[in-house]
C-alpha cells in the first residue's frame, strides 16, 4: 500500500508557512499511524512498509514516560526515568553506570546565581541578568526529580529527513573548517559554509567555554540550517576517525519542523560517517538534568538595537573519570558523554572551533538568503551581529584560561564573515555573520 503525502511548498523564512491540515492512517501491525502537516516542498509516496521500520524505530528512541507535557510550541517533551534514557541503549553503555558524584568543574571559573538557567541579556546603557526559560517552561510545568526532559520525536520529523538512516545525523560534508583537505565547500559544492575561530592544531586541549547571543536567522529552503557552535575535536581530519563533541543553537526545518532556535548537541566518533547524532536521537549523549530539554526552542531571543539575550556552554573532561561534560551557564550541569564512546577524545582533544554555520543549497541558482547568527555582518558590532565572547579553554590541570592564540576564517567574506577581539570585559571575543545572498554575494 502506499500513500501520497501532499503538502504546499513554504517561502522564505517561513513566516508566512503553508500547511495542509489533513490526516491519513496506515494500518499495520494492528495499529493506526497518523501522519498530518508533513514539512515537504513536494509530493511524495510514503508506503507502509516504511511507515513501519519508522514506527519501530521510534519506539525505540522514544522512552515510556513518568509525564508527559505539551509545550506552547507544539513540542511534547517526556519525562522520562533516568535509568531508561536513549543513551543506554549504545552497546559500548551496556555496563555503564550513570556518573552520580558531581565532576570536578574547570577551576577560574565566574560563578553565576545557581538559580541562573544560562541565559543572559544585555543592552548597551546597563547590562542586566535575567533569567530565561525554554519554550516548555513557560506554563510553570516541570520534569520530577530522578526524571530527563526528552523531546519526542514523530513520524514528521523522520519522513523531513532523506532517510531513517540520515535521521538526526549530520552529512560527511560537515567536516569542521578549518583543518579540511579539500577545496572550500564555495568551491567544492558541499554547500556548507562557516565563519568560525579555532585553536592551533595538535595543542593539548580538555574542554572549551563560550557566551553565544542567540538569534533567529531565516531559513530559506527546508534542507538548510544556520548555527552558532563550539566543536571540541580530535582525530584525523582527513580520514575517518575523527572524534568531535558540539553544542550550541541551531535554526533547522528539517529537523525541527519550525524556524525557531534550539538548543542542540552532536557527537561522532567517526568522522559523521555512521556513529553519533543530533540531541538524543540516538543512544549515547547520558542526560542528568531534569530542566533543560536538548532540542527545545530557547526563548527570548536577541533583536535589533535591543536586549541580546546569550547562552554560556561550557564542554570539558572530568579528570577523575573521564566523561565529556557539558555545562549550560555556570552552574548547571545538563549531562556527559561518556569516555566509552570515543577513540581519540578518550584520551584529550586536539583543537577547538567556535562559530557559525550555514547550508548553501543553491536551490534557485543562486547563493542562499539563509542568514548566519542575525544576518548582520562582523563590522555591524554590538546590537545588530552576532558574538561569540569569553572564548575560553580547559587545559591539562582543569583551569579555566582565555583563548588568547586564534586565527579566524570564512570561505566567502562576501556573504558571511567574522572579526576578532579582546578586552578586559569579553576576554577574547569575536563578531560574526551575515545575510547570505546580497549584489556581493550572487
Amino acid at each position: 500500500m502506499a500513500i501520497i503525502v501532499v503538502i504546499r511548498k513554504r517561502d522564505r523564512g517561513f513566516s508566512s508557512l503553508l500547511l495542509l491540515n489533513f490526516f491519513f492512517f496506515a494500518i499495520f501491525s494492528g495499529r493506526f499511524i497518523s501522519v498530518s502537516a508533513l514539512n515537504y516542498t513536494k509530493y511524495r509516496q510514503v508506503g507502509s512498509l516504511r511507515l513501519a521500520r519508522i514506527q519501530r524505530h521510534l519506539d525505540k528512541i522514544n522512552k515510556p514516560p513518568v509525564l508527559t507535557i505539551q509545550s506552547p510550541d507544539g513540542d511534547i517533551i517526556d519525562c522520562v526515568h533516568k535509568r531508561k534514557q536513549p543513551a543506554l541503549d549504545h552497546p559500548l553503555l551496556k555496563n555503564h553506570k550513570i556518573q552520580k558524584s558531581p565532576p570536578e568543574r574547570p577551576k577560574m571559573m565566574r560563578m553565576m546565581k545557581e538559580e541562573n538557567d544560562g541565559v543572559r541579556r544585555e543592552n548597551r546603557s546597563s547590562p542586566s541578568e535575567g533569567i530565561a526559560w525554554q519554550m516548555w517552561h513557560q506554563k510553570g510545568q516541570k520534569c520530577p526529580m530522578g526524571t530527563v526532559p526528552v523531546r519526542r520525536s514523530t513520524v514528521h520529523d523522520v519522513l523531513r529527513s532523506k532517510s531513517l538512516f540520515d535521521f538526526g545525523k549530520k552529512q560527511r560534508n560537515s567536516l569542521p573548517l578549518s583543518r579540511r583537505v579539500d577545496a572550500p565547500d564555495v568551491v567544492s559544492g558541499n554547500g556548507h559554509e562557516h565563519a568560525i575561530a579555532y585553536t592551533g592544531a595538535s595543542e593539548e586541549v580538555y574542554g572549551a567555554r563560550a557566551t553565544i547571543n542567540v538569534w533567529d536567522p531565516a531559513i530559506e529552503e527546508v534542507n538548510e540550517f544556520s548555527l552558532s557552535q563550539i566543536w571540541v575535536l580530535s582525530g584525523s581530519f582527513d580520514g575517518s576517525d575523527l572524534n568531535s563533541i558540539e553544542a550550541g543553537w541551531q535554526v533547522s526545518p528539517e529537523l525541527y519542523g519550525d524556524s525557531r532556535p534550539r538548543l542542540f548537541t552532536y557527537w561522532t566518533s567517526d568522522s559523521y560517517q555512521a556513529t553519533g547524532c543530533y540531541n538524543l536521537l540516538c543512544s549515547g549523549f547520558v542526560q542528568t538534568n531534569s530542566r533543560i530539554a536538548i532540542g527545545a526552542a530557547i526563548s527570548p531571543v536577541s533583536f535589533t538595537n535591543g536586549n541580546q539575550y546569550d547562552i554560556t556552554i561550557l564542554i570539558w573532561k572530568d579528570p577523575k573519570l573521564g566523561n565529556w561534560w557539558m555545562g549550560f551557564g555556570d552552574s548547571m550541569l545538563v549531562g556527559y558523554w561518556p569516555a566509552e564512546l570515543f577513540t581519540h577524545l578518550a584520551d584529550r582533544a586536539t583543537m577547538v572551533e567556535w562559530g557559525g554555520e550555514v547550508v548553501n543549497s543553491r536551490a534557485n541558482g543562486r547563493h542562499t538568503t539563509t542568514q548566519m547568527g542575525s544576518g548582520h555582518f562582523a563590522e555591524d558590532g554590538f546590537g545588530k551581529a552576532s558574538y561569540f565572547r569569553n572564548l575560553e579553554i580547559v587545559d591539562s590541570d582543569n583551569s579555566l584560561s582565555s583563548a588568547r592564540d586564534i586565527s579566524t576564517l570564512a570561505e566567502n567574506t562576501n556573504c558571511y564573515n567574522i572579526k576578532s577581539s579582546y578586552n578586559n570585559e569579553w576576554g577574547t571575543h569575536f563578531y560574526y555573520g551575515g545575510p547570505g545572498n546580497n549584489p556581493e554575494c550572487p
